[in-house]
């Protein structure tokens, strides 16, 4: 599925991103070699950021 149509970035590129160690969009963007356009994709970033964070979060407990 892709994330960002402007760039052609899919969900695993900014899953990888995210996994990577990226945690903000400029970062992801910066991962996968592209700049915002329209930024609609910004949210759906951040949302895969915040799963990981809640991900992190529950894995240390």
């Amino acid at each position: 599925m892709y994330v960002c149509n402007c760039n052609g970035i899919r969900e695993r590129e900014v899953r990888a991103a995210v996994a990577a160690g990226a945690s903000r969009p400029a970062e992801i963007f910066k991962a996968c070699d592209a700049k915002p356009q329209c930024a609609r994709c910004v949210c759906d970033m951040r949302e895969y950021l915040q799963e990981q964070r809640e991900a992190l979060r529950y894995a240390a407990e």
